[in-house]
Order: C-alpha cells, then structure tokens, then sequence
C-alpha cells in the first residue's frame, strides 16, 4: 500500500520584478568614449540627466547613489591615462558615469525552484505547535544564471506553510575578500586542475607560506606585464580567480532575508551557484551553524563550495576538495559521527557515496553506499539534501531519474552510528510528477534540496519542473514504519 502523501496549495513562483543593478562594461574602448562624452557634458546638462534618474531608481532599489558610485570606481583606473583627475570630478557626474555602468537584472525572470528548509534561528513569539523556517531557492535569471535567494515562512500546527511576502527591494552583499591565505591549501591538486600547471608552479615558488591578496595580486600583474602570450596570461588570471573561491560576504542589517541575494561572484561560479543544500548544524558544544553545500558553475566546468553562516547576514565561502568533492550532490549530516563530519556526494555521477573527515573542506576515500537499484531510478540515484535525524535512523531524500528522464523522489533510511549502512528502501517513488506538475522550465522534473520534520510529519519542497516551487507532507510515522518493514530487503 502507497504512502499518504499531501501535496499543500502553497506554492512560490518567480517574480520578474525582483532585480538587483549590477556593473555593466562593454569593454574598455567602449568604456573611453562614454567616459569621454559624460565628462563633455556642462554641469546643468549632468544634473538634467542624472536627476529623473535618480528619482525612477530609488523606487526599485535601497541606495542607488551607493550603487552608481561604486560602479563609477570600477572605472577609475581608466581616467589617469585619460589625463582626468577622478578625485576632482562633481559629486553628480560620478553618478552618471555610474549610471552607464549599470544595468539591472532580474534575477528570477526564468525559474524559481530547488528549495532547502532549515529552522530560522528566531523562533520567539510564535504559538504552540508553530515554526519559523527559512526556505533557500534557485533562482534563475537572463542568461539561465543561478543564484542563491530566500524566503521566510510559518508553519502551523498542522503543517500548512505560509511563505511571508517578500521584501520590496534585493541587496547584493559586500564582498571581503580572504585577508590572508595558506599555500598548501591554496594550490591543492583539486582546485588547480583548471590552470595550466607550470603556472601553477611558478606563481606558487614565489610566494611565502602564508600570503596575502594584494601580495598575490601584485606578483601575478608584474608577471603578466612582461608575458607577451594572451593565452597564458589569463592562465595568471585563473590564479587570481582561484583566490576569489575564498571570500565573505555581509548583508545590511536593515534587509530583510527576501532582500538577500547570494549572487555568483567569482570567475569559477560566474555562470550559476546551483542547488545550495542549507543544513542547521550542531557542533559539539551544542552551538548551532548554518551550512550550505552548492555547485559552482563558470559555464564549462563546475566547483563545489561551502557557505558557512550563524545568522543569515554574515556568510563565510570556501570551495570543498579532495577526491569526494568530485560532481554534484554533495550534502552535509547536521552534525559529527564518532568524532568525524560526514558527507554524502555522488561523483561518479549515478550513485550516492559516503565519506567522512576531520576537516569540513578537505573530503578523501568516498564510499559507494547506494546505486540505482529499482526501475524508476536505473539511470541515477542522489540525494535531495541533508540527512535528518530520526530516532529510527538518518531519513534521506533521494531522487531518481528513469524514463523519459522523469524525476521522482524517494526515500533511504541510514543507520544513526553507521550511516553507510542503509537499513531500509522504499521500492516505490514517494512523490512522482503528477499532471499539474510536469509542465514547466524542464518538464517531468521534481526535485528537492533539503526537508524538515514538524508535529510528526515530514515537510518536502520541491522544484516543480524547474520552474516554481510547492510542498508536501507526509505522516512520519507511517513513513519509518515503511522504510523499516523494506529493511530485511535491503
């Protein structure tokens, strides 16, 4: 007999007019003679200009002058060899130049899907039987990037979910660049796979243990002056784009998280950040973290990375290495086992593994523990998110692909001491694309990237073909009851 399962009337849909201004350039040629003619301008034809511009803007974003003006600095190297003092240049005339190096863009014009759930850290002045979650979705936008965005919802006694309006506005955070940095972790085998190797060993044999940005920044550009092959001085860029897989980020704290956009800044993610698997994470002391594994995207090759938070505003990003962080689907258990953080990927591609690690960010000797096995899952099996700790067993959701490449998801049961035992399967999709749902971005698609246990039942998001987002539920209960009777089957 099939599982209950209740499909919620919530659903979340993209929203074309949630978008960020982001730096615009055409190229440096373009960029003089823009520059050029905005300086060629008397000061009432500035103000003119900029003025209704302003004015239109400051509707559709928190600080536009702060946005147009560190757009302008973007450009700044370029007045010196234009014999422009930019120090000297009017307040409002940086505005404008800045507001021909912006554009905006919408950054869930195309999809809004594969959502995680966490518990929000504040959970106060709520009634019994209530939570306060924190959803993360995959936004994506022109150009079919991705980006990391947020939504913070209720749930009931009952389990109904009711997703909060978003904010009127979407913030970029400010990026802090890794102040300092380590050379044996820096140049590991894994990360430097993309960068021609004898410029991989020249940069390294220059610089000192532990080094710097701006030490990195200046040896590469002196090197890069004198190196007459276009071809291998952006191998010297791919250096510096190495030290941009390390960075912070910090939100305003007068966003609201539906303003907060994680948006690709690096040159190895700059094509999408793809299906963040947010976990709470306990450490030993009892304290709670956030993390997040995801898939860093630059249009050919792709990166894992981890983000690491404790309250939403301030993140910490730092890519995952080692011959486990290999592909996609890597997840995250919500806390150590026998002393050692664990992880789930699939790096081969179609099956799900195990490892474990001392060192959130170096993952070694991965581990098959599940390959498709049942019809609806003969073409892959991986995860849908984190583990979830049941006093049965670690509960995963999975997805499998079958024909007509259609996404179901199903669910594991895991031992709680020895997760790389599976102690229970369930032969049947638990939740399978029905009509109303195969339509969309990438039809007969559901997928998820993190679910949640309240009041005795188990919460799903999920992606409906790649396009918007719903949820589910089912009895959990009668759910570990299934996995447990499939256990002598196993």
């Amino acid at each position: 007999m099939r599982l209950t399962i209740e499909r919620k009337s919530e659903k979340v849909y993209p929203d074309t007019k949630r978008v960020i201004a982001r730096f615009f350039f055409n190229g440096e040629e373009r960029a003089r003679q823009v520059i050029k003619r905005v300086m060629g301008l008397s000061e009432k034809e500035v103000f003119n200009t900029i003025s209704p511009i302003l004015q239109e803007y400051s509707k559709r974003h928190r600080n536009i002058t702060k946005v147009l003006n560190r757009h302008c600095a973007k450009i700044k190297y370029l007045f010196p060899e234009m014999g422009i003092d930019f120090e000297k240049i009017e307040p409002f005339r940086k505005l404008l130049l800045g507001s021909y190096f912006t554009h905006e863009y919408s950054i869930e014009s195309a999809a809004f899907f594969n959502p995680s759930i966490v518990e929000d850290p504040d959970q106060s002045e709520l009634e019994v039987g209530e939570k306060r979650i924190i959803i993360s979705f995959r936004a994506v936008g022109e150009g079919h990037i991705s980006s990391i965005v947020f939504r913070r919802a209720l749930l009931d006694k009952d389990t109904n979910v009711h997703v909060l309006p978003a904010g009127n506005y979407v913030d970029e955070a400010e990026i802090v660049r890794g102040a300092e940095y380590n050379k044996k972790t820096f140049f590991e085998p894994a990360l430097t796979t993309h960068i021609n190797g004898q410029i991989v060993d020249e940069v390294e044999a220059k610089l000192e243990e532990n080094f710097e940005f701006t030490s990195l920044r200046k040896m590469v550009t002196n090197v890069q002056a004198l190196q007459p092959d276009t071809a291998l001085k952006r191998e010297y860029d791919k250096v510096l784009w190495l030290a941009d897989s390390y960075y912070e980020l910090s939100f305003s704290l007068d966003t609201d998280i539906s303003d907060r956009v994680i948006f690709p800044i690096s040159e190895f993610e700059r094509k999408g950040i793809e299906d963040a698997r947010f976990v709470r994470f306990t450490e030993p002391d009892g304290r709670i973290v956030y993390y997040a594994t995801y898939t860093a995207y630059d249009g050919s090759e792709i990166m894992p990375k981890l983000l690491r938070t404790r309250n939403f505003y301030d993140f910490r990003v730092m890519p995952l290495y080692g011959a486990g962080a290999h592909n996609k689907n890597l997840a995250l258990f919500p806390r150590k086992i026998n002393g050692q953080f664990v992880m789930m990927s699939r790096i081969d591609g179609w099956s799900n593994y195990i490892m474990y690690s001392s060192n959130i960010n170096v993952w070694e000797n991965p581990v098959r523990m599940q390959e498709p096995k049942y019809s609806w899952e003969f073409i892959q099996i991986g995860n849908c998110g984190s583990p979830i700790e049941t006093e049965h067993g670690w509960l995963v959701i999975t997805h499998g692909v079958g024909p007509m490449r259609r996404y179901c998801l199903g669910v594991s049961l895991l031992d709680l001491e020895n997760p790389s035992i599976e102690i229970g399967h369930l032969s049947e999709p638990l939740l399978i694309p029905n009509k109303e749902e195969r339509e969309g971005y990438v039809p007969n698609v559901l997928y998820s990237c993190g679910s949640i246990i309240h009041n005795g039942k188990l919460l799903i998001p999920y992606g409906l073909s790649d396009y918007c987002s719903s949820f589910a539920t089912v009895d959990l209960e009668s759910l570990l009851a299934k996995l447990l009777d499939t256990s002598s089957a196993v």
